[in-house]
């Protein structure tokens, strides 16, 4: 047997191609990557949702970064997959996909700094997708710290409880790594980076406060809400 056909029979799917357990490996970090990718994109638009009634601090519309909704999604996937695959797979998920932050956003600056043939798209493309350095900053170092809490916490609450109330992690990993994902990224993007190198507007802290409470609660509503989709994924799998 060739080594080429002996490698490729030492893969996941070398029993059963359509195996559950590794079928729901690659589509779980596939969700993660790409949710990660997409977040890095959109972080920058700051969007403005209006609410049916007025919140104290908040007020009557919630101020969160494009990207919050596709945030979330990480925090979904790397939780069933610790879950299903165990702390120490979850943090190599975690800090490869780091670096791969790193892949995503030097094929956009190079794209960027590329010559274009028509200046108006190339105008287009560099207000849309160029990342300023104090949302990079504050998105990549939110990140590092916020999903490796999250797998920390998401088993340390396992190791407390067993198996069960898996609702429980979920719902407390994902609560207190998004409230430090927050402060980290309201802080560091709109306070911090803007103040020490000049890029961008320095919120006011009420600003600051009400920008970073209307998301987290945002993202906790979400967090609230997945838990029956985490469920439903690890039953799947493990079934």
């Amino acid at each position: 047997m060739s080594s080429r056909t002996a490698a490729g029979e030492a893969g996941p799917f070398r029993t059963d191609p359509l195996d559950r357990s590794a079928v729901a490996a690659v589509a779980l970090i596939t969700l993660f990557t790409v949710a990660l990718g997409t977040a890095q994109l959109t972080a920058a638009k700051v969007l403005a949702l209006p609410l049916p009634f007025s919140l104290p601090v908040v007020g009557a519309e919630i101020l969160l970064p494009g990207a919050a909704l596709a945030y979330a999604l990480t925090f979904l996937a790397s939780d069933c997959y610790a879950e299903l695959y165990g702390r120490r797979a979850t943090q190599v998920v975690v800090n490869v996909a780091f670096l791969a932050n790193f892949i995503v956003l030097a094929l956009v600056w190079s794209t960027l700094a590329a010559p274009g043939v028509d200046p108006e798209v190339s105008a287009a493309f560099q207000t849309a997708l160029g990342p300023a350095a104090n949302i990079v900053a504050g998105s990549l170092l939110a990140y590092v710290v916020s999903q490796n809490w999250d797998v920390f916490v998401f088993h340390a609450i396992r190791d407390r409880t067993g198996e069960g109330m898996l609702w429980l992690r979920n719902i407390g990993s994902t609560a207190t790594s998004q409230a430090i994902d927050t402060a980290i990224f309201v802080g560091v993007a709109f306070y911090a980076a803007p103040l020490l190198l000049g890029i961008g507007p320095v919120f006011d802290p009420p600003a600051l406060l009400a920008l970073g409470l209307g998301q987290y609660l945002l993202k906790l509503a979400i967090a609230l809400i997945d838990t029956p989709v985490v469920y439903l994924i690890v039953g799947a799998v493990r079934d």
